[in-house]
């Protein structure tokens, strides 16, 4: 092996078709690339017992950098999240999505260009759980009632909300640092501190520490149910957005579909020693194997990648190619699809095949 080592993660559904779209696309970028191929998910579960094997994260210890395809998670049963499993492992405490308006692409706004940055281990989503008519539930109650607050129904279940300084800190700083390197002149703190005082209250008062550190860079909060708000009515006055872990998934969706959706919308998970880059939509698993899954979230997913690898040239080539193919509107892929007669519905591969196309030949018509 002679060039960069990456852990690629398939993944399950539409996974394995996008992600090959998107290796070959990065292949062609001129960055030479090894891939160690380490299989998750479902199809693991059944073979090995478990989802989420020791090798896949020995992997990713060992590249410190992966790329993944999007993971099914059973709803209300089943095993837990491999997203939430992988974040944890390995500390991947930030999540970035960046969230821009593309050329060619069916949207009610023109100039979104804005970037969520999530944080990616606490919250609710640390998973600290409790199901109805269990014993550890019944403690809680208890313990609850004890304190001195409210007698809850005997039947509910639990979830525990728990943010910490440092979590809020570590998040804040990555929001502020991303906006200094990048020009950004804004960071956006959105949060529930008027009613959860405790914890959003915690994250919104760290959040406002960090943001002394960066007096170059205005600052200001916003309630999360005006942020969306605002966010479908101006999203032009967002710059940096930074959340705590729930708000960030709900809210990094809804910016998704300001700019045509989640088949555009690409990731990062980021902690101080790896990084994980998949794209933000789930498993399809209707289309699975049809081959007609739009592959862009996950070939921008892996222009951040590039990026991350300093590999800033090839990250360009392919970001421009990608923009001039949605900006021609040559192909399309069929959820892009709006009828023109001067468009042609294609497939995964066609649609990289395209792109390929589109960086081999810089001198044509650009976006």
């Amino acid at each position: 092996m002679t060039g960069t080592c990456v852990t690629c993660i398939p993944g399950d559904g539409i996974g394995p078709e996008i992600i090959a779209a998107t290796r070959y696309v990065l292949d062609a970028s001129g960055v030479e690339l090894d891939w160690d191929v380490q299989d998750a998910g479902q199809a693991v579960l059944d073979r090995e017992g478990t989802p989420l094997p020791e090798r896949v994260l020995d992997s990713i210890r060992r590249t410190r950098v992966a790329l993944k395809g999007p993971v099914g998670t059973p709803v209300g049963t089943g095993f837990r999240s491999i997203n939430v499993a992988l974040r944890k492992a390995l500390d991947l405490y930030a999540n970035l999505r960046p969230c821009h308006s593309l050329p060619g692409v069916p949207s009610r706004y023109a100039n979104v260009d804005l970037i969520v940055v999530r944080e990616n281990t606490e919250d609710l989503y640390a998973g600290i759980e409790f199901e109805s008519g269990s014993e550890a539930a019944q403690h809680l109650l208890d313990e609850f009632a004890r304190l001195g607050g409210p007698r809850l129904s005997p039947d509910a279940a639990l979830s525990i909300k728990a943010l910490t300084p440092h979590g809020s800190r570590r998040i804040a700083r990555r929001a502020f640092e991303y906006a200094r390197r990048n020009g950004r002149k804004r960071v956006t703190a959105v949060h529930k501190a008027n009613i959860m005082k405790a914890t959003d209250g915690l994250f919104l008062h760290a959040v406002g520490e960090v943001a002394r550190e960066y007096p170059e860079i205005a600052f200001d909060h916003l309630i999360v149910d005006n942020a969306c708000m605002q966010l479908v009515r101006r999203p032009e006055r967002f710059d940096v957005l930074v959340l705590p872990n729930l708000y960030g998934d709900i809210v990094s969706d809804l910016c998704a579909g300001l700019v045509g959706g989640l088949g555009l919308a690409a990731g990062a998970n980021l902690g101080d020693t790896y990084a994980v880059f998949e794209p933000v939509h789930g498993s399809a698993p209707d289309i699975a194997g049809q081959c007609i899954a739009n592959p862009t979230a996950a070939i921008l997913s892996g222009v951040l990648l590039l990026r991350h690898l300093g590999e800033v040239e090839a990250a360009g080539r392919v970001q421009a190619a990608v923009e001039r193919v949605l900006h021609e509107r040559q192909v399309v892929t069929p959820d892009l699809a709006m009828g023109p007669e001067d468009e042609r519905v294609v497939g995964t591969d066609e649609f990289a095949d395209a792109i390929v196309s589109a960086m081999r030949t810089p001198h044509a018509r650009a976006a």
